[in-house]
């Protein structure tokens, strides 16, 4: 699964993704085959970090 380059739009396709279809971050990296760590630290880059109660980068 090949991720959007750009933080922006990979914040808009994760938050759709775990809107719509996952209950964790955890449940969607497994299904698309991606490290966690590197979402977070490409997110953190635009100062957004993983709220698990509200399962979305805020």
């Amino acid at each position: 699964m090949e991720l959007p380059k750009d933080a922006t739009i990979l914040l808009s396709y994760i938050n759709t993704q775990l809107r719509d279809f996952y209950p964790s971050l955890e449940e969607f990296c497994k299904a698309k085959g991606v490290e966690r760590s590197y979402i977070i630290e490409q997110l953190e880059k635009i100062d957004y970090v993983y709220d698990e109660g509200l399962n979305k980068f805020v």
